[in-house]
């Protein structure tokens, strides 16, 4: 009898690795963000990343950072914890766990609020002395929605692209 394979990812591994290459779809040339929601039993319902809606050509709106709000992508982008939620077709996210490679801001908070989302694992808080970030967590606590940092165990995942 063979024994089982060795070195397999773990959940956690595997759904930010599924958010990870999420946010190698975002066109933003500063902010790449991907997110996985998933169910209490482990299966994939929705991703997300961060970009445009739907009908907004990326050509045809701002990808800066600075300048009037109207020539930023600040008035346009939709956030990747956004998009996974509202890609989402199967009915409620009551309960299910939200791998995101960045700590969500204050308005992603309250969407994860409202759909049920039960847990957040984040890859990065690298804003977590913003504002947003701040009133975020405020909310997060309030609500009872637990969120962790992701630890990375440093096993190498290659892929062809």
């Amino acid at each position: 009898m063979s024994e089982r394979r060795k070195n397999v990812l773990s959940w956690d591994e595997y759904f930010m690795g599924i958010a990870k290459l999420s946010a190698m779809r975002s066109k933003d040339p500063c902010t790449q963000v991907g997110s996985c929601i998933v169910s209490i039993d482990n299966k994939i319902l929705s991703m997300g990343y961060n970009g445009f809606p739907i009908g907004c050509a990326d050509k045809d709106f701002p990808w800066g950072k600075n300048g009037d709000f109207f020539d930023s992508k600040y008035a346009y982008a939709v956030h990747s914890e956004l998009n996974a939620i509202l890609n989402y077709r199967g009915g409620s996210l009551e309960g299910t766990r939200l791998y995101v490679t960045l700590f969500p801001c204050n308005e992603c908070a309250k969407a994860i609020i409202q759909a049920g989302i039960k847990e957040i694992v984040y890859d990065s808080d690298q804003y977590a002395d913003s504002d947003a970030v701040k009133a975020s967590k405020r909310m997060l606590d309030a609500a009872k929605i637990g969120y962790r940092r992701h630890i990375a165990s440093g096993k190498q995942i290659q892929m062809e692209v």
